[in-house]
């Protein structure tokens, strides 16, 4: 290769490398600084193809969309002074980049950091003038719109960010109350519990008696209607056997002697003693004597 060449190359490598210094791009969903030996010289560029002088100018570039810090739970402590973990998360975006690089030197996670710990402390001062029942659910949207308008100011003079919102995603109570109130309530269950089954108990007692007076009156009325009824029957039957005693007595006396002897010889070996004088032989006399004299 001739020095010729080789000059011609290391200038079209210079030419390359101040080019690429000297050309920058700021998209639309970013927002830019321009700098001189670190100083902002343009805390506003705009989105577009742009120049700047190699090795004195440098350009940071941001995220101009909206961007999310997500705080670690924390404790805070209620009015009652009862202990509360609170899990929050914030939504922002860059809006006076000369401050914004100031502060956090560009970098959104130092960014992000910064406004985690305001966000803690503003929740730490709005939880302390609540108790729990307003922070849980009772006052919620006041406590966030409090947070916002605290940390709205503060954020863009001091941060150079605007607050979009700020939000909580959970309320919790922490491992030692969690299970105070989690054995307290089981209690209150349990007696509850044994409250409603004493309750039904005692109901059923009380349907059980009303059945069993229920059963002992509904005996008592039917053994009644039974007696009445037997009553009218055996009135009956006396009736009818006294209408035919007094229509043939004699035939009547002779069937119930009949019914008397049939009911004691209920077998072909029993024996029956009776005196020659007895009604039944006179009976039977007078029936042969009249047969005879007939």
């Amino acid at each position: 290769m001739s020095p010729r060449q080789l000059w011609l190359g290391i200038l079209v490598a210079v030419i390359l490398v101040v080019a690429s210094n000297s050309i920058y791009i700021v998209r639309e969903t970013e927002r830019g600084v321009l700098l001189k030996f670190g100083e902002v010289v343009n805390p506003d560029i705009k989105p577009g193809l742009h120049f700047k002088v190699p090795f004195v100018n440098n350009v940071r570039i941001f995220d101009g969309r909206i961007l999310t810090v997500d705080s670690s739970p924390e404790r805070f402590f209620t009015q009652e002074k009862k202990a509360l973990i609170v899990d929050s998360f914030a939504k922002f975006r860059v809006k006076d980049t000369a401050t914004f690089y100031t502060a956090t030197n560009g970098e959104e996670a130092r960014a992000a950091g910064l406004l985690a710990q305001r966000i803690n402390n503003g929740l730490r001062n709005e939880v302390a003038t609540r108790t729990v029942q307003e922070v849980v659910s009772g006052q919620r949207d006041e406590l966030m719109s409090a947070i916002i308008r605290q940390l709205s100011d503060t954020a863009s003079d001091e941060l150079g960010v605007e607050i979009i919102d700020v939000r909580v995603k959970k309320i919790d109570l922490p491992p030692d109350v969690s299970d105070s109130v989690y054995r307290r309530m089981n209690a209150e269950r349990e007696k509850e519990a044994r409250e409603l089954r004493s309750q039904g108990q005692e109901l059923a007692e009380g349907i059980r008696a009303a059945a069993d007076r229920e059963v002992t009156v509904i005996a008592a009325n039917a053994a009644k209607e039974a007696e009445i009824v037997r009553g009218e029957g055996d009135a009956r039957a006396t009736s009818i056997y006294a209408q035919a005693f007094n229509e043939d007595a004699e035939f009547y006396s002779f069937l119930r002697s009949l019914k008397a002897y049939q009911e004691t010889f209920q077998g072909s070996s029993d024996i029956m003693l009776i005196q020659p004088d007895s009604e039944f032989f006179k009976y039977l006399g007078d029936s042969s004597g009249e047969r005879s004299g007939k």
